[in-house]
């Protein structure tokens, strides 16, 4: 069952509430918005914040639109969103063989996505045993990446978790392309050597 706070954060703001047709057409699809979710991802969290994420969207970008086009935009929305999941735990399960990629003879603006050959039945069937160990591995990768200092833990989260060029991600860091090879070069080794304290053998 939809969590009842996914309707109701909509009714708390004032602007995007006043549209009683807006209200209504986020309640009526939100049932129906959740299933499709949970069918695509079979993850009741991720599912809701798929459905949450898509009802803001739409609310925030198109509130003022006809009541007649909300069916049709919402499902754009919401087809993008459960995409863009895919595509950040796509991006997400690269980070173990990224990591693994690494050796601590490389340059420092030495990118390792730059030269990683990501295949993805390289790995062939994949067992219970190794999804889950995958999954602790991502789990550590993410306490780790707290702990990186801001330049270098901002370059990894723009290249390996939002998936942006070297380019893109000099532009929106304000640096040249080399600083951010550095930086991720630099934290990439961080992260090699904090799972390797903490046993994990990539």
């Amino acid at each position: 069952m939809v969590h009842p706070s996914t309707h109701n954060v909509f009714c708390r703001n004032k602007k995007l509430a006043s549209s009683g047709e807006l209200s209504q057409f986020l309640e009526s699809v939100e049932r129906r918005a959740f299933k499709q979710a949970i069918f695509a991802v079979r993850e009741e969290e991720s599912a809701l914040d798929i459905v949450q994420d898509s009802m803001l969207k739409l609310a925030e970008k198109y509130g003022d639109r006809p009541a007649q086009e909300f069916p049709m935009l919402f499902q754009r929305i919401l087809q993008n969103t459960i995409r863009d999941f895919y595509r950040r735990s796509k991006v997400r399960s690269m980070w173990t063989t990224l990591l693994s990629a690494f050796t601590p003879d490389d340059d420092e603006d030495y990118d390792p996505l730059e030269t990683l050959a990501a295949d993805e039945d390289a790995g062939g069937t994949r067992t219970p045993e190794s999804l889950l160990l995958q999954a602790q591995t991502l789990n550590l990768i993410d306490d780790e990446i707290k702990k990186l200092p801001a330049r270098q833990r901002e370059a990894f989260i723009m290249r390996y978790w939002e998936d942006m060029d070297v380019a893109e991600t000099a532009a929106a860091m304000g640096c040249s392309e080399g600083s951010v090879k550095t930086h991720c070069s630099r934290a990439t080794h961080t992260l090699a050597s904090a799972l390797s304290a903490r046993g994990i053998k990539l």
